[in-house]
């Protein structure tokens, strides 16, 4: 059975999109890579290893084949660090009758219901007072315990709640977080955020912070085949990729993985994949070693994308919710997605490269396409590719619950979507 011990890890650190990055920058550097800034010029050799941190939450990693050589092209992939869940408003402390409580926003599309009664924390990153006022001193937080909850009501109060309950986001989703004995008592939050800190309540300037579902990923099943946890989405990817770019070596060519934010709401930001970051990136390390003029359009045309984003697998109990003869079922390999209308990124020249590697390598894999009178989501490969027109192809493991407070997984589907990534980046 598949070894789940490194995607547990990231799972249990990862718990907000900056926290997803570091980890994956840690990660890197224990493999040797060397990190670089978009701010200064770069010097690249031949066999090197290189990333680059970017606001925090995005991370591009890339080696370069010993042999390489104009011609060969980029071989990429592309997963987010960001997830469903909730942020906090600025001034976000509400004192209702001695329970304090917090302001939030719910950040993408989660499904709301299922963070109640749970045990949340806070982490994320705050921006503090400097000696510089263009550079101000910026800190990363996890609290790593249960800090607070979203309580339901009782059904004694509330009759009708089998029958389904709409949440007020506004109102129905502010968590308690401590008693407060004065009302007059309204920094609660701000000087316990500056205790984690070490700081002062009065340096924080603001912050970036997600609330997050404090509970382990764990291994269920009869057989311990599958697995349930939160931010399965999109973390199997950032886990697949990061594996692939740290254990796959080519001679020839560059390998490239990107590990963007801010897909849960489309991308469009300096550090999502809507952005010019990735093509700033191709050209810088094109211009590096070499290339001038069309030698770096002409070097870009010849790569390829993968976009690995998480499928929906068959759920046993809504069979009708699924295309009548594509069902990928857990544990009986990845995901291919495609879609004619384009909100999965696929033409069967890209996909029939993929089935080719998986045919090479004894890989199980699925196909996955929408009900055609049931829309599904997008994923960041459709956003990327407007702004590189190279082959993509969408991929991810199968799983049910999506965008659940907790996912669930089968094991071995870890394992295909990692071997066909490790491949891809080998051949």
């Amino acid at each position: 059975m598949t070894d789940t011990q490194g995607l547990f890890d990231l799972l249990q650190r990862g718990t907000s999109s900056c926290h997803v990055a570091i980890f994956v920058r840690e990660r890197l550097a224990e493999h040797g890579f060397s990190e670089l800034s978009m701010k200064e010029e770069w010097k690249l050799e031949r066999g090197g290893k290189y990333f680059v941190h970017y606001w925090g939450s995005t991370l591009i990693a890339f080696t370069l084949g010993e042999s390489y050589q104009e011609g060969q092209g980029f071989r990429m992939g592309a997963a987010h660090t960001d997830f469903p869940c909730f942020k906090i408003k600025p001034n976000p402390e509400i004192v209702t009758k001695g329970y304090g409580k917090l302001n939030l926003e719910a950040y993408g599309g989660g499904i709301l219901n299922t963070w109640m009664d749970r045990p949340l924390s806070v982490a994320g990153r705050a921006a503090l007072k400097s000696g510089d006022v263009f550079a101000p001193r910026v800190e990363y937080v996890d609290f790593g315990r249960p800090l607070m909850t979203i309580p339901n009501l009782a059904i004694h109060m509330n009759r009708e709640i089998n029958k389904g309950i709409e949440l007020n986001k506004q109102t129905d989703l502010q968590p308690i977080l401590q008693y407060v004995k004065d009302e007059k008592d309204s920094n609660y939050f701000k000087e316990l955020l500056a205790e984690e800190l070490s700081a002062e309540p009065e340096d924080i300037l603001d912050y970036e912070l997600t609330v997050y579902c404090r509970e382990d990923p764990c291994i269920i099943g009869g057989k311990e085949e599958y697995v349930s946890s939160p931010r399965l989405d999109n973390l199997t990817s950032v886990y697949g990729l990061m594996e692939g770019i740290t254990t796959s070596v080519r001679k020839e060519g560059i390998n490239l993985a990107a590990y963007f934010d801010h897909e849960e709401i489309g991308s469009r930001t300096k550090q999502g994949a809507a952005s010019l970051l990735l093509r700033d990136v191709l050209t810088r390390i094109l211009q590096s070693l070499g290339a001038e003029g069309q030698g770096v359009s002409k070097e870009i045309y010849r790569s390829m994308l993968l976009s690995v984003d998480v499928a929906h697998g068959l759920h046993p109990n809504q069979t009708g919710k699924m295309d009548v003869t594509n069902q990928p079922v857990l544990n009986e390999g990845f995901c291919i997605k495609e879609s004619s209308a384009q909100s999965y990124a696929t033409d069967c020249e890209a996909v029939a490269v993929l089935q080719q590697i998986c045919l090479e390598g004894r890989i199980p894999f699925q196909k996955y396409v929408n009900r055609s009178d049931l829309p599904g989501g997008s994923t960041l490969g459709a956003i990327a590719s407007t702004l590189l027109p190279i082959p993509v192809v969408d991929l991810g493991v199968p799983i049910l619950a999506m965008h659940s407070a907790r996912e669930f997984m089968g094991r071995n589907d870890l394992d295909s979507l990692t071997e066909c990534i490790k491949l891809y980046y080998k051949l």
